[in-house]
Formats: C-alpha cells, structure tokens, sequence
C-alpha cells in the first residue's frame, strides 16, 4: 500500500447519492480523460449523459454500476472493477457529511486488495440522498471486516455495468426521466419538442 500511495491516481470511483458528484466527475473526465471513472448507482443514467454532454466531457471512460443500493455495495460490486482496471490507487468521490463511513469501508475493503484511497471530498446544496445510520454503518463496517477475507476467495459479478456512452438518450427521451433539480438540466435538452417528453422534477 506504501508504493500505491505515493503513486498517482489512476481512477476514479463515484457514490451515488448527490447529482452534484457527477458534475464533479464531468469535471475530472475533462482534466483527465485518460483515468477511468466508475459512477455506482448514481443518477438515472440520462442525466449523467447530459451532464457529460453540456460539459463536454469525453464518455468513453466512464462506467455506470447499479448494483449497489448502499456504501458497503458500493464498494462490494466496485472492487472486482477496479481489480480488472489494475488500479492501486482510487480517487473517492463523496461528500464531507459521508466521508468518515465511507473511507472507513473503503480502507478495509479495497485496502485489502493493495488499493490505496485517497478521498475527494465534493461541496453539497442540502442533505445527500445517502445518508445511513450509525448503526447501519457499525453493520456495514463488520461486513466489511468479514468480506475483506472473503473477497480473497471469491468476487461478485454485477452484470448491471455499461459505459456512459452506450446511453441512448433518444430513447430516454421518449420513456421520461428525472434528474435532481441540482444539475440544472433543463437547458442540456437540445430540441425543444424533446423537452416535452422530459419529466424533471424542478
């Protein structure tokens, strides 16, 4: 782990919660398009797609997961990933209010795996949608402890994985989607007409 962390950052991995982490992955994807950047269970992919779009920040990078429905998932369906990408050290993109829980699960897990994470730390408007419990993260925490063993033996498969760019808005369009009203999205719609088939929540 010492090597790792005197290394660079050689990806990128998003907690969902909070539109306003992937404006600020639009924003590393921009400074470094050559690092990849995971997004697990973030916004509707869409709205990603549209954030990307209106910073003009490449796609062919980023990856979407949503297997993952709290912090310990996260990092239980984003380990392998990062493992396959050969990473050995990850920027963690989360927010003040979400840090400690989820450095301390990151340590553990990836940790385990000879990844090194250093935090990022994103400013928020409001409360994050993923705020748990200390108790919940005290259970998540065990998990983690239990699973760091585990995972030596055995990684799940989150078959729920697809690139950013593979999105196809068109048909996004036509069904309906939300974005937060954060990301201020309402203007990344290019037709007008389009815009009527576009449920945001404002």
């Amino acid at each position: 782990l010492r090597s790792a962390a005197a290394g660079s950052v050689d990806a990128y991995l998003v907690l969902g919660g909070s539109i306003q982490r992937e404006i600020h992955a639009a924003e590393l994807a921009k400074q470094h398009p050559e690092i990849p950047i995971l997004i697990s269970t973030g916004s509707e992919d869409p709205c990603i797609w549209l954030i990307f779009q209106r910073d003009n920040a490449p796609m062919d990078r980023i990856w979407l997961e949503d297997c993952a429905q709290s912090t310990f998932g996260n990092f239980y369906f984003g380990m392998p990933i990062l493992q396959q990408w050969d990473v050995r050290k990850v920027g963690l993109i989360t927010s003040g209010s979400h840090l400690p829980r989820a450095m301390w699960l990151a340590q553990v897990l990836l940790g385990a795996h000879g990844i090194w994470v250093e935090p990022e730390i994103v400013s928020e408007q409001g409360v994050p949608g993923n705020q748990e419990s200390w108790a919940k993260t005290g259970l998540d925490l065990g998990r983690s402890l239990v699973w760091a063993i585990a995972s030596q033996f055995y990684q799940p498969e989150c078959a729920g994985v697809r690139s950013l760019s593979s999105v196809d808005i068109n048909r996004w369009r036509q069904e309906g989607f939300q974005c937060e009203h954060q990301g201020n999205l309402e203007a990344s719609v290019p037709n007008p007409k389009s815009f009527l088939n576009v449920k945001n929540v404002f």
